[in-house]
Order: structure tokens, then sequence, then C-alpha cells
């Protein structure tokens, strides 16, 4: 047996199922050997809801006769929930918020100055980004916006129309 034989039978495995780990066939047995199947399926869980609580939103803003722009837009260090249009053409950027309890002021509380400030980044990559096909647009010429929060305060939906406004010193 050479050196390196001898060594490598002496390491402890990296991860929780090494080759001499006996095979498990229970999924909650797997579970508990390995560290990240928790997270990962509070994550997707969590994700799912949020997406529930989005489409109920949408539903909601639709029936208040706002039409759908984009969903879900994802840029670095930002994202935006929804971009609706209003009838009279302004650009309404969405957070929807949801919470079960009302502990730390609830869920319209919790979209405080940092979640503000992310939102807002990810609307200025938005129109950077953002082509309507309106020949009559005229290029350089930002739509008016507006920024609300839809808030599932215990399951009863809330709308904060123009909830926070983005400050013309920000960088």
């Amino acid at each position: 047996m050479t050196r390196n034989a001898r060594t490598q039978d002496k390491r402890p495995t990296l991860c929780h199922a090494g080759a001499d780990a006996p095979e498990r066939s229970d999924a909650s047995e797997r579970a508990r050997t390995d560290n990240f199947s928790a997270r990962t399926r509070s994550n997707a869980q969590r994700r799912a809801t949020g997406a529930r609580f989005e489409a109920h939103a949408l539903a909601f803003l639709r029936r208040e006769r706002l039409e759908l722009v984009a969903r879900n837009v994802h840029c670095r260090g930002g994202e935006l929930d929804l971009v609706m249009r209003e009838r009279d053409g302004t650009l309404v950027f969405v957070e929807v918020r949801a919470r079960a309890r009302p502990e730390f002021g609830g869920a319209a509380a919790s979209v405080g100055w940092r979640k503000q400030q992310r939102v807002l980044r990810a609307a200025r990559y938005f129109l950077a980004t953002w082509r309507t096909g309106d020949a009559n647009e005229r290029p350089g010429t930002p739509p008016a916006c507006r920024f609300d929060v839809i808030a599932f305060e215990s399951g009863r939906l809330v709308w904060l129309r123009d909830a926070f406004h983005a400050q013309a010193d920000e960088s």
C-alpha cells in the first residue's frame, strides 16, 4: 500500500454521507444528516408563499385597472416584485410584503429605509433598460413613477399608494 493510499484511508470524509456511510432510503433520515435540506426546504416554501401573495396582489391590482408590465425584476442589489402601469401612464413599482403576525410593526413597517433603497436601485435599473416600444416616447425622458406597497397584515390586503419617494440627493 502506498503512502498516499494510507493517508487517504485515515482522512475523515468531507460530507455527511461518506463512502463508508450506510445507504439511507428514508427521506426524513436523509434530511437529518444533511445540513442544507432543511434550509433549502424552508427557502422553497418561503418563495412559494411569496409567489402566492404576489399573485394575489397582481389580481387585486388588475381589478383596480392597472396593467402588468413586469414581475420579479432582479438586478444586483435589488428586486422589483411587480411593475404596473396606471391608466394615465404612470409606472408603479410595487413591493409586496406579508406577515402572519403584527409583531415588529407588521408587513408595512418591514419596508424600511434599506428595503426602499433596494427597490429604488432596482427601479433605476429597470428604467435604464426598459423600452416601451411607444413611438411617441422621447428617449431619455423617464415616465412618471410611483412606489407602492401592498402589505398583507394577518391575511388582510392593505394598499399603500405612493408609500415612499426617491430622494433627489441619493446616489
